[in-house]
């Protein structure tokens, strides 16, 4: 195995561990065990069970990245986020299961899916500013905020969507998407009426 693909190696070890035995008591050494790959090399890449989840975070980010086309910005601003969205699941799509098992821990261990918040709020001012939508200022923050649940109810949906098409997951990305175009152009479309929502 080559030196780069090692930390990939790791992260699909994990992720089928979480799925076998759950995310939440899955150690280092098990992840080292299974991977073979020695727990003093595995620790120099991912000190922490929570350094993976940055990883996969990482990993869909750059999806988002490297599918993005500058004539998105010709597009409503609906449609340009529910193509990077669509692009971000598939980009997860390889984590899919282990995702599915980390998230169905989540009670049980609240530091893992904070921290995989706190990836979140790295991840959706890049999306919401690779749409061409500025994040900047107390009106930025809102969207960030607003865009941030919307993709965290679509996300549920996704992880249980086992169609070919994902056809629930675009129906609910549609809505919610819908719904925040729906508040934003309210907002921006009455100068003289203040908008009261805190939606995008």
């Amino acid at each position: 195995m080559k030196k780069s693909e090692i930390p990939q190696h790791i992260v699909s070890t994990a992720m089928s561990l979480a799925v076998e035995r759950g995310w939440t008591s899955l150690s280092l050494a098990e992840i080292s065990v299974a991977s073979k790959v020695s727990l003093s090399d595995l620790h120099q890449i991912f000190p922490s069970k929570n350094s993976i989840l940055c990883f996969v975070s990482g990993q869909a980010d750059q999806g988002v990245l490297e599918e993005h086309d500058n004539d998105y910005l010709e597009q409503p601003a609906k449609d340009r986020l529910f193509e990077l969205c669509m692009n971000r699941f598939d980009a997860l799509a390889p984590y899919k299961e282990g995702l599915k098992a980390i998230a169905k821990d989540g009670r049980r261990d609240p530091v893992s899916a904070l921290l995989f918040l706190c990836n979140l709020k790295r991840s959706m001012p890049l999306m919401l500013e690779a749409a061409g939508l500025s994040t900047s200022g107390l009106r930025g923050v809102l969207r960030v905020k607003a865009f941030s649940f919307a993709y965290l109810s679509v996300l549920y949906i996704w992880l249980n969507d086992d169609s070919d098409d994902l056809g629930k997951t675009m129906a609910k990305l549609d809505k919610v998407l819908g719904r925040l175009d729906t508040i934003a152009r309210r907002c921006s479309g009455s100068a003289r009426t203040p908008c009261k929502s805190k939606a995008a």
